[in-house]
């Protein structure tokens, strides 16, 4: 359901792979985490009727790990990395030619006596997945010859894919129920699945038969989401910066929340950008007008300084 874009057009590359008799170009799959990356590859495999071999970028410390992987390869198996961001660089540079040529060129021994040994491999498909698409480096990015960015979710697929994991979950779900849900995934999917299994304790802990707007609430109220999507960490997010009354660079907000850098910038901040809520800019993160009405705040706080280095910094 939903990212009709990228299946529609995985769906040609596919069928013309299956025409051709070939494997399927390698993808690069991006965008942010829960959107359906993972499934979407196992998707591609399943399609082709071939080996699906998942594995993630931090896993792969050394090149050998990866000619074990490739090597293993039966022909026009996918093999799937997640984060592929972080594969390190000797291991991303043995990519090149086995994305290219289907060879591995392993090097033996060292100084006067290192011989390059190449390795032929089965054709295959790699499957890229990144939440952060510009840590990969150019020769890299470009041997991907399919490249697809997801998209958040709207409320209607959202909706749909809270009825349907509902039914997988064995329990009926109402649509103003389904519709509150996905109002707060931040349209994402596993955020749907996340919220609807704990809804779903509540509701059977209550001896409900089926899940209500009213549970839906009662469930959601007590993960912390408010009527606008926010978790308990988002509305500190944003309390900071109203405080602030400045523009606050990216460590000294983490130092704030006592979270790590990266989480602020990969989790939280997609969102609260996303809905209008935080802006950055060259000097660090400012609250907006809407940020500030969300925190109780009069939105005329966000004029003067803010709004100049968001229209003069950026």
């Amino acid at each position: 359901m939903g990212q009709h874009r990228v299946t529609s057009n995985l769906g040609v590359a596919i069928r013309a792979a299956q025409l051709r008799g070939e494997h399927v170009d390698h993808v690069l799959l991006s965008g942010l985490p829960g959107l359906g990356k993972t499934t979407l590859a196992e998707i591609i495999a399943r399609e082709m009727g071939v080996g699906f071999h998942a594995t993630s970028g931090p896993v792969i410390d050394r090149p050998g790990d990866l000619a074990g992987l490739l090597t293993n390869l039966s022909p026009g198996d996918v093999l799937f990395i997640d984060e592929i961001h972080r594969l390190p660089a000797p291991v991303e540079e043995y990519l090149y030619s086995a994305m290219e040529d289907f060879k591995l060129v392993i090097l033996l021994d060292q100084g006067p006596r290192a011989r390059s040994v190449p390795i032929d491999l089965s054709p295959f498909t790699l499957v890229g997945a990144t939440t952060r698409e510009g840590l990969l480096s150019a020769p890299f990015r470009s041997r991907f010859g399919i490249h697809e960015r997801l998209e958040p979710y709207t409320p209607e697929d959202l909706v749909s894919i809270g009825f349907r994991s509902a039914g997988l979950l064995n329990i009926a779900i109402t649509k103003e129920a389904a519709a509150l849900i996905a109002s707060g995934a931040r349209g994402t999917p596993r955020l749907v699945n996340r919220y609807l299994r704990r809804i779903r304790d509540v509701a059977q802990v209550e001896s409900k038969k089926s899940i209500d707007e009213d549970t839906a609430r009662t469930a959601l109220d007590r993960l912390g989401l408010d009527a606008v999507g926010m978790l308990p960490l988002d509305r500190r997010l944003l309390e900071t910066l109203a405080r602030a009354g400045t523009p606050v660079g990216l460590k000294m907000l983490a130092i704030a929340l006592g979270e790590e850098g990266r989480t602020v910038e990969d989790v939280y901040e997609p969102f609260l950008i996303r809905e209008g809520f935080i802006a950055r800019t060259a000097r660090g993160r400012i609250i907006t007008p809407r940020g500030l009405e969300a925190v109780g705040r009069d939105p005329g706080e966000a004029t003067g300084n803010a709004q100049g280095d968001l229209f003069n910094g950026a």
